[in-house]
């Protein structure tokens, strides 16, 4: 059966971790760029880092940040994968010797293969619904008809995720992952441990249903 991977995007507090790694989710997102209402420190994150077994990723996210910056943190919190979220082009996103996921910003980006060829390194791509210049987890959706089928890296799903429809968007678009925000909170960077239970009952669901043809 294929499974469709989940990663929990934004998490703040220790006991969201936790309940995390309980449900079984792929990896989790660490938000580090100071324009999101997400933002942790380093420090921060490097402790929640701490809290993840093996075989669970920690991905560090970025936004138009300095080199400086990114290098920084990335030290400090030793993240398997880093997610850049803005203008960055492929010299830089490259640029700190770990694999790394470029957003596409599907509200500006009408060629989405187009976009990717711009990224030759980049290990996926997650297609959000946010516009060039805006950062992600607002909530809003975007068509996922737009979901291209003939790329040959690994796609990930986001914008306006949440257990009511992430198993239409499966469905819809087979994206090999799906990336939750907003849609498990009760408040920026604050989540609800009965949504995400939710969330990962209505991807596993999903799967089922697919695998049943």
């Amino acid at each position: 059966m294929n499974r469709t991977r989940i990663k929990f995007c934004g998490l703040t507090r220790a006991e969201d971790v936790r309940a995390a790694v309980a449900l079984g989710v792929d990896a989790v997102g660490f938000v580090l760029t100071r324009r999101s209402r997400r933002c942790i420190e380093p420090a921060q994150a490097a402790a929640l880092r701490a809290l993840l077994p093996p075989f669970i990723s920690a991905v560090a996210l970025f936004m138009d940040d300095a080199h400086e910056w990114v290098e920084a943190a990335a030290a400090c919190v030793q993240p398997d994968l880093l997610q850049f979220h803005g203008q960055e082009d492929a010299a830089f996103a490259a640029g700190f010797a770990r694999p790394y996921l470029k957003a596409v910003p599907m509200a500006s980006v009408a060629d989405v293969v187009a976009y990717a060829a711009q990224h030759p390194r980049a290990r996926g791509f997650l297609l959000d619904s946010h516009a060039v210049g805006q950062p992600g987890g607002s909530g809003g959706a975007f068509d996922w008809t737009r979901v291209p089928r003939t790329l040959q890296r690994p796609l990930l799903l986001a914008g306006g995720l949440d257990s009511a429809n992430v198993g239409r968007a499966i469905a819809q678009a087979r994206p090999w992952a799906v990336d939750v925000s907003s849609g498990i909170e009760l408040a920026p960077g604050v989540k609800d441990a009965a949504a995400m239970r939710a969330f990962v009952d209505a991807v596993r669901v999903a799967d089922a249903a697919s695998a049943a043809g």
